[in-house]
């Protein structure tokens, strides 16, 4: 037994020296870690380094495009809005005449071109009566006016989502005259920037 309890100290204390020595294996390591970790620092820094040059390469990818147009991008819009005429029509027709054809004509190409790259922007076609016939009668009347106005950009290319129509029948009219002249100012189409855009 005694023989048994000297082997026991004597394994214990050699179990000791040898986690005793294990620890200072250990503790003599930490300074070629920090030695090595310089490298791993270098080798993960291209990686880096490579994502920053990609970003700021002119051939990586285009930012996206803001679904609103810019300030300057609006302005145009505006600018070929004012530009395009209304159209106007004869009395109680609502097919286009050649002349509303080219009031439609003159910028729509350019407008279309901007509008492709903002699908969510939206333009509304307004359709107008003169004072004469019912309040309903102009009602439907206008909206087959600006229905008309609406196709016929379509046509242009125009995507047809991006156009809304509405009637002011004889509501809003331009001139407040009896006669002919005045009432066929009134007969028309007027197209604007939606207000609900942002």
């Amino acid at each position: 037994m005694k023989n048994f309890r000297e082997a026991a100290v004597i394994a214990t204390a050699a179990l000791s020296l040898v986690i005793a020595g294990c620890s200072k294996k250990v503790a003599a390591k930490p300074p070629a870690t920090p030695a090595a970790q310089p490298a791993a620092a270098a080798a993960s820094a291209p990686p880096s380094r490579t994502v920053e040059r990609a970003a700021s390469q002119p051939n990586s990818a285009p930012p996206a495009r803001s679904a609103y147009p810019d300030a300057a991008t609006r302005a145009r819009i505006d600018e070929l809005l004012a530009r395009i005429e209304d159209a106007y029509f004869d009395y109680d027709k609502h097919t286009l005449r050649p002349d509303a054809v080219k009031a439609l004509q003159g910028d729509s190409t350019e407008l279309r071109d901007i509008l492709k790259d903002y699908p969510t922007y939206k333009l509304t076609i307004e359709g107008h009566c003169d004072e004469r016939g019912s309040a309903e009668y102009n009602m439907a009347l206008g909206e087959k006016r600006a229905e008309s106005a609406k196709d016929y950009l379509v046509q242009v290319g125009i995507p047809g989502n991006q156009l809304a129509v509405v009637s002011y029948g004889k509501e809003k009219p331009v001139c407040d005259e009896h006669d002919e002249g005045c009432w066929q100012k009134n007969r028309r189409i007027h197209i604007v920037a939606m207000a609900s855009n942002q």
